[in-house]
């Protein structure tokens, strides 16, 4: 190759996470970093000049290499690696997402051995995430590849960079605020601009999807409700009322909106804007035999695990102790810093606080379109547990 790619030099001893294959490389493990711009594609070598791997540099950050292949190819080219990457991710959705579902993640960062790129697929809307300046600096390229997408009319770009700066940008097409898709049939509404995430929580399908069959004649509780997606697979189960609660005004008329499209009329269901935390304190018992707790990530940091865990135990010992009695709780944590471990033993610190007998029906997670590489455990984001509280 004509440009020489600069060269990150590990410490002695810590070529093992390289070896395992974990993308992640920390600053501690770091002996001479390169002479190179932010974001730029570098050669991982070990302390005796082994060449171990390639990926993108981000001197600001504690992650300071994410790596994207390994091997000792000293002419890998980084667009060739990632457009193969791209479209192996790309097929493999066309092969795993039902017919009639047009709302799904197309790609999942590591899980896809893409670190720094989610592309969340709205019908014929893309919605990019560039969380590093590696996948910022080719931002013109992967617009470039995406629009070969069959289907594909726009493109925005959301990034949040490694330093937490929020951009936006609308690549290609029509600029769109409220974008239309469906999920296992079911009408919803991403907001693209402005909304959580991508616009809407598309990893949560397959667990709607599931809670649809134990809604039947219940009475639901959706907490945390956002867009009112879980709201929507109740009603079509058969519950026979549901509650939606949002701290948001704004979500809560979301909600309001989307149920409409799906159930016009339906007077089984009410929108409340109100702080969950207090909903759950001031609610009376014996109400709701089915309540769904699914709350944003209460840490996305290490340091504040042990509040977050008093968060989700607070919550969850306040639906366990007034739920009915044979009563159904799916509840959810989104935090990657609690791993599935420490969020059973939350719930069960719950269970024994709130001295109700609970049984255990399903372990949750993400779906197949939010892959997990199994080299990096840390992508297993989203856990979640069905209850049956007696």
């Amino acid at each position: 190759m004509n440009k020489k790619i600069p060269e990150l030099i590990l410490r002695p001893g810590r070529e093992r996470s390289v070896l395992n294959r974990h993308p992640w490389i920390f600053s501690g493990g770091v002996a001479r970093m390169p002479k190179c711009q932010e974001g730029d594609w570098v050669r991982v070598v070990s302390s005796e000049g082994q060449l171990l791997a390639h990926g993108h540099i981000a001197t600001k950050s504690q992650i300071v290499c994410r790596l994207i292949c390994w091997g000792d190819d000293p002419d890998v080219e980084e667009r060739i690696v990632i457009q193969e990457r791209l479209r192996t991710a790309i097929h493999w959705r066309n092969s795993c997402i039902s017919s009639d579902t047009n709302g799904y993640r197309l790609v999942h960062a590591e899980g896809d051995f893409l670190p720094g790129l989610i592309i969340d697929r709205f019908d014929s809307v893309l919605v990019v995430q560039l969380r590093t300046a590696g996948m910022m600096r080719l931002s013109s390229f992967l617009k470039d590849e995406l629009i070969k997408v069959p289907g594909v009319t726009s493109i925005l770009r959301r990034g949040e960079g490694e330093q937490g700066n929020p951009e936006m940008e609308w690549l290609h097409g029509e600029e769109k605020s409220l974008v239309p898709f469906s999920e296992h049939g079911f009408q919803f509404l991403a907001e693209v601009q402005s909304g959580q995430k991508t616009g809407f929580f598309l990893d949560q399908r397959e667990n709607r999807h599931l809670l649809q069959t134990y809604a039947k004649g219940k009475k639901v509780l959706n907490t945390f409700a956002y867009s009112g997606a879980f709201s929507v697979y109740a009603l079509a189960g058969g519950a026979k009322t549901v509650v939606s609660v949002d701290i948001s005004g704004k979500a809560t008329e979301l909600c309001k909106q989307i149920v409409e499209l799906n159930f016009p009329k339906d007077k089984r269901h009410e929108a409340i804007t109100e702080d969950c935390f207090q909903f759950l304190k001031d609610m009376p018992e014996d109400v709701y035999d089915l309540i769904i707790l699914d709350p944003p990530a209460f840490t996305k940091h290490i340091s504040t695990v042990d509040k977050a865990s008093r968060g989700y135990k607070e919550i969850n010992m306040k639906a366990l102790r007034k739920i009915q009695a044979g009563g159904i709780l799916f509840t959810f944590s989104c935090s990657q810093h609690i791993s599935a471990d420490l969020f059973r033993k939350i719930i069960f610190g719950a269970a024994a606080d709130a001295g109700r007998e609970v049984q255990v029906l399903h372990r949750l997670a993400q779906p197949e379109d939010h892959p997990v590489s199994i080299y990096h455990p840390e992508g297993e984001y989203l856990k979640g547990l069905v209850l049956r509280v007696l």
